[in-house]
């Protein structure tokens, strides 16, 4: 019997990595494609793509771009499943804003005085923003991955994520006998050091997956 597979992607550690390395065209991307060429011999029982849900309320653009992203790889195969955890706004301190608030106080030549007052304001405006975090998703992730494991699910596991934080996860589900693959543009980290194996993607491995 073939080795079973199954996929797991941390959707936003995932993107970001695809766009740091210049990935061409990381939306259009088909996963059945990239799920399949990963997996090999072994048997593709299924993909799990984890994500926080963008709020029609936060952003309605971002919203339906979402939308349609989940129904474009949904329809690429019916192995492929998206589970969406929460986006929730936190406030977060711009440490450049302080940093230029306390260089325009400690200036020892003088600067027009508009100019002054137009960087102070700039900083000011700046000093207190906000910023959309993930909650629960890469909770969800390591949780199915480990519950997977003990109930004899997969038989390996490819991790799409340079995320150390998953490194329980990968270890319990090895205590279990599974071979867990990290996958990722990004180097491997503490992750890469449990795993069974760290598959180091470069842009070129990309071109047959659209």
């Amino acid at each position: 019997m073939a080795d079973r597979a199954v996929v797991f992607i941390d959707g936003n550690n995932w993107y970001h990595s695809l766009k740091e390395k210049g990935i061409r065209e990381p939306g259009a991307l088909n996963y059945a494609s990239i799920c399949r060429k990963l997996a090999g011999p072994r048997h593709w029982l299924e993909t799990r793509y984890y994500i926080g849900r963008v709020s029609q309320n936060e952003s309605p653009e971002l919203y339906a771009a979402q939308r349609r992203f989940f129904s474009t790889i949904q329809s690429q195969d019916s192995r492929i499943k998206v589970f969406t955890g929460r986006l929730e706004r936190r406030p977060y301190n711009n440490a450049a804003s302080d940093e230029l608030t306390a260089y325009l106080n400690n200036l020892k030549v003088r600067i027009d005085e508009s100019v002054f007052h137009d960087l102070l304001m700039i900083a000011a405006k700046h000093n207190r923003s906000s910023v959309l975090v993930e909650k629960a998703v890469d909770v969800m992730l390591a949780v199915d991955m480990a519950v997977m494991a003990v109930r004899d699910a997969y038989d390996s596991a490819y991790l799409l994520s340079a995320d150390g934080d998953f490194t329980p996860a990968v270890e319990a589900s090895r205590a279990h006998s599974k071979k867990v693959f990290a996958v990722s543009c990004n180097t491997s980290g503490q992750l890469g050091k449990v795993c069974s194996s760290f598959i180091h993607l470069k842009p070129d491995w990309f071109h047959d997956c659209y």
